[in-house]
């Protein structure tokens, strides 16, 4: 028998999805917040020497959700799609990057690649977990081609001073120092 129910966890799939929609259209992902229990973590890596993580719901709102997302106002993250397995409460979730700017052919600027996101349900409509994963080669890769094309928002160019700056920001750790192991 199953550990988890799976027609509650393509709800909370699809609950996440309408939610993400929602706040991409804001551009304000700090309401996803609620869709984490209490203790929740979510991390992932920033490249061969750096890390994210942010330990409990009010850390992924302000951190994750905000200072993380500052900058990507416009940007939507449209899933390609998910595995689930319901054994185990584990579901991976597939997604594109795409900026609103758009190339001089029309073409919107894209992350080449895919990255995703691996949850852990929690129960009551919650993840206890999650892990982003992304080719952070293409992304700076992209943000290099939009910032030669001038294409990047003003946010984006504040996002880039802040992450390049000597200052470690809230829950930027080197590797392996997390408060959380990232895997």
């Amino acid at each position: 028998m199953p550990d988890f129910d799976r027609a509650e966890l393509d709800e909370m799939i699809q609950r996440w999805i309408t939610e993400n929609q929602r706040c991409e259209e804001k551009g304000d992902w700090k309401p996803l917040a609620q869709m984490y229990t209490v203790d929740a973590t979510y991390g992932w890596n920033y490249g061969p020497t750096q890390e994210f993580m942010a330990v409990g719901r009010d850390e992924i709102r302000d951190i994750a959700l905000g200072q993380e997302m500052d900058g990507l106002e416009g940007w939507t993250y449209p899933y390609q799609d998910f595995v689930v397995d319901e054994r185990s409460g584990n579901v991976i979730g597939l997604w594109k990057q795409v900026a609103d700017a758009k190339r001089p052919d029309g073409r919107n600027y894209t992350v080449d690649g895919i990255g995703g996101s691996w949850f852990r349900y929690g129960g009551d409509f919650q993840w206890s977990w999650q892990r982003d994963f992304f080719d952070f080669g293409n992304v700076s890769a992209l943000f290099m081609e939009m910032i030669t094309a001038n294409a990047l928002s003003p946010g984006m160019h504040k996002r880039i001073e802040r992450s390049v700056s000597t200052k470690r920001l809230p829950g930027w750790y080197r590797i392996g120092e997390a408060p959380v192991a990232l895997w």
